[in-house]
């Protein structure tokens, strides 16, 4: 144990750590901030390196342009947070057991992501697509998980609870957070009115992820639910925040789900309470 204190008040005196250790919102907006240009460049780079070898106008229509276009650049993101979080020996926090116990409402909105993500994948015209399509999509899907989670339920909440916030604003600020990533939309040139009302599900749903965060006790669930979100939301509707050509009876179901992530939300506004304090001191990170 004395070598161990002795590691972690080595490791304490890292400007690096103290600073990032202290948490609070701007910082986690400003790991966002930051992600989201490291993530950007990065998808504008190889656009460069691979030129010639996509078709943005038929993005689902080949494995390479998937894998090109949407699996490389969230690999490259998921390994930049990866990074992040080990250079603040975070990632046994992120990825262990989370403080505190969710309530049993909480399990309503992993049930509603699970149901659908089924009806969206039974509603699937699966014969419009390859076999590689698919495992890219998924492949995908992982990745899209593995770093919109890890930014945003992992890292946001970590810096806001080390902040001293109340859970309810670490479920506001985080989910607000996760919207305001996909403003960057406009980007490529998405419609105005698309991109709100993606960042308004995105707001909902970050709620839904924080949930499963709290009643789950892992960040891997958050993670895994939202790898089966996006894939079968992108093949239901045949691309990336899209809605679905023909009207299909499953796909309009599943549709249900955003009003009741609207619903959940409100609901979570008066019923999420009492702080998790992950604030660095040695016997809490000793815990």
């Amino acid at each position: 144990m004395t070598d161990a204190n002795t590691a972690l008040r080595s490791s304490s005196s890292s400007p690096w750590l103290r600073f990032w250790n202290r948490g609070g919102w701007w910082k986690a907006l400003l790991v966002a901030a930051v992600y989201i240009g490291l993530y950007l460049g990065a998808s504008q780079l190889i656009g460069i390196l691979f030129a010639g070898q996509f078709d943005l106008t038929d993005q689902f229509g080949s494995a390479s342009t998937l894998s090109i276009t949407l699996l490389l650049p969230v690999v490259v993101g998921s390994l930049i947070l990866l990074a992040f979080a080990a250079s603040v020996n975070w990632l046994p926090e992120l990825f262990g057991r989370q403080p505190g116990r969710g309530r049993g409402w909480m399990w309503i909105a992993p049930v509603i992501v699970v149901l659908a993500a089924v009806l969206r994948a039974a509603g699937t015209d699966w014969s419009a697509y390859s076999i590689g399509v698919v495992l890219v999509t998924f492949a995908a899907g992982l990745f899209i998980g593995l770093s919109e989670e890890l930014l945003t339920r992992g890292l946001a909440v970590n810096l806001l609870r080390k902040g001293g916030y109340s859970e309810r604003w670490v479920m506001v600020l985080s989910s607000l957070i996760f919207a305001l990533l996909h403003s960057t939309n406009l980007i490529s040139g998405q419609a105005l009115m698309t991109v709100l009302l993606t960042m308004a599900f995105t707001f909902f749903f970050g709620v839904a992820m924080y949930l499963t965060l709290r009643v789950t006790g892992s960040l891997i669930w958050p993670i895994l639910l939202h790898a089966i979100t996006d894939p079968t939301t992108f093949l239901a509707t045949g691309g990336i925040d899209t809605a679905a050509g023909a009207p299909n009876p499953l796909l309009s179901i599943a549709g249900i789900s955003v009003y009741l992530y609207a619903i959940l939300t409100i609901a979570a506004l008066f019923l999420v309470r009492g702080h998790l304090d992950r604030r660095a001191d040695d016997s809490a990170l000793l815990r």
